[in-house]
């Protein structure tokens, strides 16, 4: 299978921003790919734009209330006929259909097979509410979002695809948990601080790359969004054994490569890792 991690720069307009998505999607359609990453946020990117204005109901549920984001990542997966997993947007209820009645949203990854069905949701689970030493100094995902609860972990053909989000990429008992249930490739859509990027993005990747012996398929934005907002950027794919198979430095780009599936069984064949395993994250 041949997998691309979207890179962009995302704005307060969500017009540009799904303008550029859709430039992305079509890019990394046009060399071979059968499964895109937008990264998180790709729509909008909090602190930049009011989440209420953009927030949408699940749409699995039937609201009669419009729900454009969802629309658009159905239309981009049909239409170039590839999985698309939505980096994240901001959904207004949770995955057994009620409603966040505090003002706040999940920061919700949805996938979309070729024929634009929604197939898998992941709601991201530990936020970002942390002081870093960068021009905006303090983040409180908190006080905009609702922490999800629930891992997923979805069958695509050949591969069992394990959903994260950004933060998440600390805790390597979520990840660990992914492969229990089964997870061949891990998606990590993000928006990693420039400051913390620099210093962790791509060891943390590497580390659960090879820890879990997965795939790991990293879109992430990548530039200036504001005077106090930068993000590192770096998307990249990550092999089993630990190598960046590609990687976008900077601005709107794409990451792309081939997983190789049988590779990776082999390899899990040679070195059980997770039947050696003594201690557990429960």
């Amino acid at each position: 299978m041949r997998i691309a991690a979207l890179q962009m720069v995302s704005t307060p307009n969500v017009s540009d921003n799904l303008e550029a998505a859709a430039r992305l999607i079509a890019r990394a359609a046009s060399d071979g790919a059968q499964l895109a990453l937008l990264p998180e946020v790709f729509a909008t990117l909090e602190g930049l734009s009011p989440l209420a204005e953009v927030a949408e109901l699940d749409a699995s549920h039937g609201h009669a209330a419009a729900t454009p984001l969802q629309d658009f990542l159905s239309a981009q997966a049909a239409l170039h006929g590839l999985t698309l997993i939505g980096g994240t947007i901001p959904l207004l209820s949770r995955p057994d259909g009620s409603l966040i009645d505090d003002g706040r949203v999940r920061a919700s990854s949805l996938v979309y097979d070729d024929k634009g069905v929604r197939v898998a949701r992941y709601d991201k689970i530990h936020l970002f509410d942390v002081k870093v030493d960068d021009a905006q100094s303090q983040y409180s995902e908190s006080l905009s979002y609702e922490a999800g609860e629930t891992l997923t972990c979805t069958p695509l053909g050949d591969i069992n695809l394990g959903l994260s989000v950004c933060y998440d990429l600390r805790f390597a008992e979520l990840y660990a948990q992914l492969v229990r249930l089964g997870a061949t490739l891990i998606t990590v859509p993000s928006a990693f601080t420039a400051v913390t990027g620099a210093a962790h993005w791509e060891p943390l990747l590497r580390a659960r790359a090879i820890e879990n012996q997965c795939f790991v398929l990293a879109a992430g934005q990548g530039g200036r969004h504001s005077p106090t907002r930068e993000t590192w950027g770096h998307s990249m794919i990550v092999s089993p054994w630990g190598e960046v198979l590609d990687c976008c430095p900077k601005g709107e780009g794409v990451a792309i490569a081939e997983i190789d599936s049988a590779a990776l069984e082999a390899l899990r064949r040679r070195m059980p890792i997770s039947e050696h395993r003594k201690l557990s994250f429960d």
